[in-house]
């Protein structure tokens, strides 16, 4: 074991590209920064007055050197080892010009949970680019991601039958100051209505090729996916950091995404976001946090919190999704071509030290 630490610490430095500056993408940034087996070559930024700036002064740090850039043609010139991928949405393109010319891939966006999941022509353009390139590419964070894959492998490998895992997501949003994500996205503070078949494919799309992988990784793949979605209404006028919610307006949303076998649920995640407990349904609103439990033949039932103030859980809750993909970086570099899953990848281990 010490011959392990002495080598692993005498590594090089992997050069690091930063691709987007939003809330996941300026904490990674300031991760890589302070990362000692780590070191940023680049940053890529979709807004043109963020190019040309410092990287360190876009995250609120000092100076680093390292310049912002909007061209992907810069990016691909200073021949980074990997690029934390974290964009609002998707390209496909840039994906596979940053795959063939020799750059892998860790991502915080969900397209690349669980590759039989994905558009089959895609599939075979992303998997063409890490073979010309010699590069892997990795979808990660933490729901879906730790959650909904590294914790439950962790759970069932201490199990030799399994009857169910069901993972449920607690968010106390009362304390979030975002009108617009609350209001205007999530509906609260409107009259109730019913789940539109756009947010129950939302939910099977973002969860369900993570519940695939678990499945497949157990030997007990999955007939089919399923949503459900089910909402609550405050019994009061409440008021909330975003603005007031009126009684009888929605307060609470339920959604679930279950993974089916054998004509029952075998895998599940529920997501619960609520601004209130003081709703019209007999619902389990816990404290911020998960609740995983596994019946099988050595049950278990384990409860996760984030002992953070909610006044604060805004800033801190961006390291949740964005450490994984960055502790993430070496072994997706090591790993062999393709597109790399949480089953296919050794164990993350953070080097902190």
């Amino acid at each position: 074991m010490e011959g392990s630490s002495l080598s692993r610490a005498a590594v090089r430095p992997l050069r690091v590209v930063q691709w987007a500056t939003g809330n996941i993408g300026s904490y990674a940034l300031r991760c890589v920064l302070d990362h000692p087996a780590l070191s940023l070559a680049g940053l890529y930024v979709h807004t043109p007055e963020k190019a040309g700036r410092d990287a360190g002064e876009l995250c609120g740090r000092d100076a680093c050197g390292v310049t912002a850039t909007n061209d992907i043609d810069e990016i691909l010139a200073l021949e980074p080892d990997c690029v934390l991928y974290m964009p609002i949405a998707c390209d496909v393109d840039d994906v596979c010009r940053l795959l063939s010319s020799g750059a892998n891939i860790v991502t915080t966006r969900g397209d690349f949970h669980h590759p039989a999941s994905m558009k089959p022509e895609i599939r075979l353009r992303v998997d063409a680019a890490c073979h010309d390139g010699g590069t892997s590419i990795h979808s990660t964070g933490s729901s879906p991601g730790f959650i909904t894959e590294a914790l439950p492998i962790t759970l069932t490998s201490i199990q030799r039958r399994l009857t169910s895992l069901t993972i449920h997501e607690y968010a106390d949003m009362s304390r979030r100051d975002s009108p617009g994500m609350l209001f205007d996205v999530m509906g609260i503070g409107r009259a109730p209505t019913t789940f539109t078949d756009r947010q129950l494919t939302h939910a099977r799309t973002s969860f369900g090729p993570s519940l695939r992988l678990l499945a497949e990784s157990l030997g007990l793949p999955l007939d089919s996916i399923e949503a459900s979605g089910e909402l609550a209404t405050a019994r009061h006028d409440v008021r909330i950091a975003a603005g007031t919610v009126k009684a009888g307006t929605v307060a609470a949303q339920r959604i679930t995404a279950s993974g089916i076998r054998n004509g029952r649920p075998l895998l599940s995640f529920t997501a619960t976001w609520y601004v209130t407990t003081d709703i019209d349904r007999d619902w389990d609103l816990r404290e911020t946090g998960w609740r995983v439990s596994v019946d099988g033949d050595a049950a278990m039932d384990i409860d996760v919190r984030f002992p953070v103030p909610l006044e604060r859980f805004a800033s801190v809750s961006p390291a949740y999704t964005a450490n994984r993909a960055v502790n993430a970086v070496r072994i997706v570099c090591e790993a062999a071509p393709g597109i790399r899953t949480t089953a296919d990848l050794p164990q993350v281990i953070a080097t902190l030290g």
